[in-house]
């Protein structure tokens, strides 16, 4: 069987793309820091090295009013110690790392240059030009930590992003990590390193953005760990079915980003984005098992015995589809060999092409002054042509709104077929290529028409084609252009 990787390969792990900055968490538990100044902007960094468990120095003459609050608090009672006065070399020497707020430039390169040679990382603040290291935004759920990062380019996305996230952890992920330290060393002294630890921790995470654990949620996983342990068989893996969308990777389902986080292998089509790809866990083994019209793809056999060799080596795998998997996707013939396998399975819906392309038009395929009913019909048979048994009289209802899948090689035929059981010519058609894509292109035409624009349209990108009143509601002799969708009337 002739397998097709694309970025990153099948054979290795993810390269990564370029980082501005590489995020390291310091642990600082019962070192020493030492602050520079005594204005807000240095209280804030002292009190949150405190909080990381550092005992702090802070050597300023004058300190504010909210330097003195922190100083007096309980919180930080015991790690933070006030010197009254300059800083000198001698203060520098063994710290774990240097803040400092200063004024001028000429103090910024001094303390920059002692910390160097010290041999200690130096943060001057607001002076990025004498940092070793940048404090980020930070959603704290201790001992879960996020920092995020603009390069010091834009702080205030950088805050707007954290509280993006913090409304996604919830508050209780905080008990859900303490508990997972509680039970580590019991867990690593139980299971093997590889499947069996992989196994457990699946099952933790699933429950991890629940509730608050309780006592009875700790002993249920003390019995899990004592299940996995015990099974004397080799684990049988399973496989999930995953909608990938029309290409959008913000249009996937938290479900489907959280089966390509815990994928061993992922064998997917070649019309899935680089975008959702690029959601999939690093070490996921990618494998493109492309189908697609008119071109070089594996069989339909051989995807199946692929799966099910992984599945049978304990793999958890990814079968990630374009669209919907229950859409034109030969989920049926899968599920039925995962059935006889005895194989577990799950499927997580996507967004199909034909949802996608309403959306795209911002019309409704069911409006109920033009269409009773919606059809999705595919273009493309077995044989490579239009099904020999297709209800063209029904298609032809001018009540039903009929969404043409893999049709770009057929319009022709799919209009001699509609013209001739009594659709009228003048019938309105969307044309898409490339939906949800930054190259995503819409036309609009007639029945007419349709021949020569999906001529036009070409097959250098996957192409869906709408026919039925519906698909008119919106249109009007001034559409033109609509920021990324270009929709043309021909």
């Amino acid at each position: 069987m002739h397998i097709v990787s694309r970025r990153p390969s099948d054979h290795a792990p993810a390269r990564m793309a370029p980082l501005s900055v590489l995020p390291v968490f310091l642990q600082l538990q019962g070192k020493r820091a030492v602050v520079v100044g005594g204005g807000d902007a240095a209280a804030w960094k002292a009190e949150l090295l405190a909080a990381a468990g550092a005992v702090v120095e802070v050597h300023a003459k004058k300190l504010s009013d909210e330097f003195r609050r922190i100083l007096a608090s309980t919180d930080t009672l015991g790690r933070l110690l006030h010197r009254d006065g300059p800083w000198d070399n001698a203060c520098l020497a063994d710290a774990a790392m240097v803040v400092a707020d200063v004024e001028t430039a000429e103090e910024a390169q001094a303390i920059h240059r002692t910390a160097h040679a010290a041999g200690v990382p130096v943060n001057v603040i607001d002076k990025p030009e004498f940092c070793d290291f940048m404090f980020g935004s930070i959603v704290n759920r201790s001992p879960v930590v996020v920092g995020i990062s603009t390069g010091g380019a834009a702080p205030i996305l950088g805050q707007a992003i954290r509280r993006r996230i913090e409304t996604l952890l919830p508050p209780s992920l905080q008990a859900w990590a303490g508990l997972a330290q509680r039970i580590r060393a019991r867990l690593n002294e139980r299971l093997r390193p590889g499947m069996q630890r992989r196994s457990f921790w699946e099952g933790f995470v699933d429950r991890a953005f629940g509730p608050t654990p309780t006592q009875a949620d700790e002993a249920s996983l003390g019995r899990d760990i004592d299940r996995i342990a015990a099974a004397d068989q080799p684990r049988i893996g399973r496989v999930t079915l995953v909608g990938a969308g029309p290409g959008d990777a913000e249009l996937l389902t938290l479900k489907a980003v959280r089966a390509l986080q815990s994928a061993d292998v992922i064998l997917f089509d070649d019309l899935v984005s680089d975008e959702v790809l690029e959601l999939a866990r690093r070490e996921a083994k990618r494998i493109m098992v492309g189908k697609r019209g008119g071109r070089p793809s594996c069989r339909q056999e051989e995807i199946n015995a692929l799966m099910l060799k992984l599945a049978h080596a304990g793999k958890h795998v990814v079968r990630l589809k374009s669209g919907d998997p229950m859409i034109f996707g030969r989920a049926g013939e899968e599920i039925a060999q995962l059935d006889r396998a005895g194989i577990p399975f799950e499927v997580v819906p996507g967004i199909t092409s034909g949802i996608a392309l309403a959306s795209a038009l911002g019309v409704s395929l069911t409006h109920r002054d033009h269409a009773r009913s919606v059809r999705f019909v595919t273009g493309h048979s077995r044989k490579g042509g239009l099904p020999d048994d297709m209800d063209w009289q029904t298609l032809a209802d001018p009540s039903v709104t009929t969404i043409f899948y893999m049709a770009g090689r057929t319009a022709a035929q799919v209009v001699s077929e509609l013209l001739a059981h009594g659709m009228s010519a003048g019938t309105h058609v969307a044309v898409a290529a490339a939906l949800s894509r930054p190259n995503q292109r819409l036309w609009h035409c007639t029945l007419g028409t349709l021949a020569a624009t999906v001529e036009a349209v070409g097959d250098t990108d996957p192409v869906i084609i709408g026919i039925g009143a519906a698909l008119g509601a919106r249109v009007t002799d001034a559409t033109e252009g609509n920021g990324q969708v270009a929709l043309r009337t021909a």
